[in-house]
């Protein structure tokens, strides 16, 4: 009997232990399980942070050696081309689907049957979900021609918002860049001005060595530790941003969506079940119109009359 209750209380402590285990992962993942201003903070503090150093120390010595003031003052107005951006993405209404404009939605794309069923109703929002639309388990809502939720706006990138959201990783990639020639720009004329390069140094044995690549990075990150540090990050940002910018316009000139390039990628060698298992399922984008006009509907998206006029 004492066996018995002892293996009860340890399946109770086991189970409520569980229990606490999961409210401390759902505590910790919060940020990331629903809307968040965590990543906001961070993107304006890194903003901050960066062209705080450019201000302080790159531009008062660009300043100096005489650049030219309209190269100095690019980065700051890249910047406020993508503060823009980002106030308008974060703040625009992404194409939620309500039970008022359901109806409407379903008629502005065509289901192509493979990755957009007709018929089906969203469990959380109880309506019929458009073509290409997706529920967002952060905002808790369905976004009609889905793309993804980005946390660095704290919004999701949907049908009207998805333009905005393209010119704000441009600029962003652009501000970055700006940042990274102007400071590179100034560290190269350092280097210049103090005619190291033709220099040479002796190493720990005591020989004598010409200047090479790597002592001129040691040598600039003794002399500005911090511009060169802002260097490196910021020369990465532009790197990773570059690439992300490439695959988004690759999806835009090609009228996809994060959501549907992933999907696509998951359907290759699957079957649906009324097809037969010999048959590997072929997934063709029919929303694809040619480049030009893919591109304008990122920027304009489609609407119901629109679609009226043409059928």
């Amino acid at each position: 009997m004492s066996s018995g209750r002892m293996f009860c209380g340890l399946l109770l402590w086991h189970i409520l232990s569980g229990k606490k285990i999961q409210r401390i992962l759902l505590n910790r993942l919060s940020p990331f399980l629903s809307r968040s201003c965590l990543f906001v903070v961070l993107h304006v503090a890194l903003q901050a942070a960066v062209f705080g150093e450019y201000t302080w120390e790159v531009f008062v010595y660009c300043w100096e050696l005489q650049f030219h003031i309209l190269l100095l003052l690019l980065p700051y107005l890249l910047l406020a081309g993508n503060v823009g951006c980002f106030l308008l993405c974060s703040r625009a209404n992404p194409g939620i689907v309500t039970k008022s404009n359901a109806a409407s939605l379903v008629k502005v794309y065509a289901y192509d049957g493979v990755l957009f069923q007709r018929g089906l109703v969203c469990p959380t929002c109880t309506v019929e979900k458009p073509a290409r639309s997706k529920h967002c388990s952060v905002c808790r809502t369905c976004v009609h021609r889905f793309d993804h939720h980005c946390v660095w706006v704290n919004n999701c990138i949907g049908a009207s918002n998805a333009g905005v959201f393209l010119l704000y990783l441009l600029s962003l990639t652009a501000t970055a860049g700006a940042v990274a020639a102007v400071t590179a720009a100034f560290l190269i004329q350092v280097l210049l001005l103090s005619n190291i390069m033709h220099g040479t140094y002796l190493d720990a044995q005591g020989q004598e060595h010409a200047v090479e690549i790597p002592f001129l990075i040691q040598h600039l990150f003794l002399t500005f530790p911090r511009i060169v540090f802002m260097l490196g990050f910021v020369i990465l940002l532009t790197l990773v941003l570059g690439g992300y910018c490439c695959f988004s316009l690759y999806l835009a000139l090609t009228n996809q969506t994060t959501n549907e390039w992933c999907k696509s990628r998951r359907l290759r060698g699957s079957h649906l079940p009324q097809q037969p298992h010999d048959r590997p399922l072929i997934y063709k984008n029919i929303y694809s119109k040619g480049i030009w006009r893919n591109l304008r509907e990122i920027f304009n998206p489609p609407t119901v009359l629109e679609r009226k006029k043409k059928t």
